[in-house]
């Protein structure tokens, strides 16, 4: 059998529930797209493409304002882009509302801790907010893959700050808990920077765009945890694709509130 490449999602997948992982990224069934997934979508675009916009003309008066605007602006230009995968969605016009209204609130936040960030070199340093500014853009949406351990990730976003480097994820999650799952794709992400690199990176962490930035600080141990999910993961996927040696998991992922998995009827897990 060919080596599957992997992901930190993938291999989450596989870690939740093997069946899910089997109808996923073997039989490479469609999924069901949703609010969430859309509106995450957006605010990752806006936050990509936000250290692009043009502040020549920004003063020490005015950045704090226009900022504010420029991010909205952008916001609401990568919304009206999704126009069509909305609709898809079928929202009630006061539902979708909701998600925009919520969705802008958490890129005002991320804004709101950039300017604060901004405020702190401008005043320790003495530069302008031009220097600041690019002192603070990271590389962005970089592809990282490995050859070695079979494995690729998008990272969102990486900083060279003078204590090293940083990398990080957005997220627009309720829940600002750093999960296993999560620990387990910022270690993966550690693993590929490392290996391209040849050096690890200080921090890893999710900036919770409901909340604020959470970093973890990486060292052997978070390395290692990524290393033995990658073998764990490989271990089984390389030798069989057959249905039946990924097994259900039922649990509370299956089927929820609002929601339920995306093979849910498929794969009958009530039976």
């Amino acid at each position: 059998m060919t080596k599957r490449i992997e992901s930190p999602s993938s291999i989450n997948t596989f870690k939740q529930c093997k069946r899910k992982y089997y109808y996923q990224y073997i039989e490479k069934l469609p999924t069901i797209s949703n609010i969430h997934q859309v509106r995450g979508n957006i605010a990752h675009a806006t936050l990509e493409d936000f250290f692009d916009i043009d502040i020549s003309s920004f003063s020490q008066d005015n950045y704090d304002f226009k900022l504010k605007a420029a991010a909205q602006k952008l916001f609401f230009q990568k919304w009206q882009a999704q126009g069509p995968q909305l609709k898809l969605l079928q929202l009630h016009k006061d539902q979708e509302r909701f998600y925009f209204e919520e969705t802008m609130l958490m890129i005002m936040n991320w804004t709101n801790h950039l300017i604060e960030d901004l405020n702190k070199i401008i005043s320790q340093k003495k530069v302008s907010i031009q220097e600041a500014f690019q002192e603070l853009t990271p590389i962005r949406e970089q592809e990282y893959k490995s050859e070695t351990y079979s494995v690729h990730g998008f990272i969102d976003a990486i900083q060279h700050l003078e204590g090293g480097v940083h990398i990080i994820d957005y997220k627009t999650n309720a829940n600002f808990e750093v999960k296993d799952s999560i620990k387990l794709q910022l270690a993966i992400y550690s693993l590929l920077y490392f290996e391209k690199h040849k050096e690890r990176p200080s921090k890893v962490g999710i900036f919770f765009l409901r909340h604020q930035l959470k970093l973890i600080p990486v060292d052997e141990e978070l390395m290692e945890l990524a290393r033995r999910e990658i073998e764990l993961t490989h271990g089984h996927t390389d030798k069989s694709d057959h249905l039946d040696h990924y097994p259900k998991t039922v649990s509370k992922l299956c089927r929820w509130s609002s929601g339920q998995c995306d093979f849910y009827e498929m794969c009958k897990p009530q039976e």
